[in-house]
């Protein structure tokens, strides 16, 4: 099989299921992004060569991260029947959570003679903040509406698309086009990060008026009757500014230890990491952009 139709089948089998865990249930998604959550952690532990009990604790601490909140999300906004129940089960989590983050820390202790347990404890902790938590900030997204988190992924594909588009037929200039930085991501350039923009504007319109962004708290109060299109331009901006920065730092990390790719989950395509670096930034700073719309609108 070429490489060409292997990158096809694997790809449109991953567009697939992310779209149907999506649609399907929340807890469709939970479970499919759980596995794969914790494949990313694994690969993130693997790429920074730590050891096998600092790799274990790490996929230990996403799922309980990833569990804690999804009953916290998924418990409160959508069955919400039982709020004492839910709280408290969601802090029995939050409470695991760091009992195994200080186990891990006192079993790194142990290994100070034959190790190197403050680089394993920094890597466990770099990845909780770089991987788990991003992972599990999409059940925050989910929580607001299932279309804003098909949004989010459908506005950092047509990103790539966009600026690989641009940047190929911009590169093929006399002068080529200007690199954003090539030490890191030879490939990436100002003018596809424009390009890539433009095609996200226009797209994320288009998904605002046909109701994809209709479902955020409070836009439907706002005096200005266009609200819901000026929100859905800014999230699509800062879906591609960030979008662009997580890329760029799952490069640096590979660079750094000289890799190429982060795993090998889709032939063709690399690891899990690779598939999703784009969300390592853009699920935050679009969760801070829903609060914020939540709270001042």
């Amino acid at each position: 099989m070429s490489n060409l139709i292997q990158r096809t089948l694997s790809g449109a089998l991953y567009v697939a299921v992310v779209v149907a865990a999506i649609l399907v249930h929340p807890l469709a998604f939970a479970a499919v992004f759980a596995v794969v959550s914790t494949l990313a952690v694994r690969e993130f532990h693997s790429i920074t060569g730590d050891a096998g009990y600092t790799r274990l604790f790490g996929m230990l601490l996403n799922i309980l991260l990833f569990l804690g909140v999804g009953v916290w999300q998924y418990c409160d906004r959508l069955i919400a029947t039982n709020y004492v129940f839910e709280t408290s089960l969601s802090q029995i989590i939050a409470f695991a959570y760091v009992v195994m983050l200080l186990l891990a820390l006192v079993y790194e202790l142990t290994q100070y003679a034959t190790a190197l347990p403050a680089a394993h404890w920094g890597h466990l902790l770099a990845g909780q903040v770089m991987v788990a938590l991003p992972f599990a900030m999409m059940l925050v997204v989910l929580a607001y509406s299932k279309w804003l988190l098909l949004a989010l992924f459908v506005l950092l594909w047509t990103n790539d698309t966009g600026a690989y588009c641009v940047g190929s037929l911009t590169a093929k200039r006399k002068n080529g086009n200007h690199k954003m930085s090539p030490h890191i991501s030879p490939k990436k350039s100002w003018e596809g990060l424009f390009g890539g923009a433009a095609f996200v504007l226009l797209a994320s319109w288009i998904l605002a008026h046909y109701g994809w962004f209709d479902c955020i708290d409070g836009w439907q109060f706002a005096p200005q009757p266009h609200a819901k299109f000026y929100a859905a331009l800014a999230f699509g901006l800062l879906t591609t500014v960030a979008g662009t920065l997580g890329d760029l730092m799952e490069s640096l990390l590979k660079r750094s230890y000289g890799i190429k790719d982060s795993g090998r989950f889709l032939p063709g395509h690399g690891g899990v990491l690779d598939r999703f670096d784009s969300l390592l930034l853009a699920t935050p700073v679009i969760v801070i952009f829903l609060t914020l719309i939540r709270m001042f609108i």
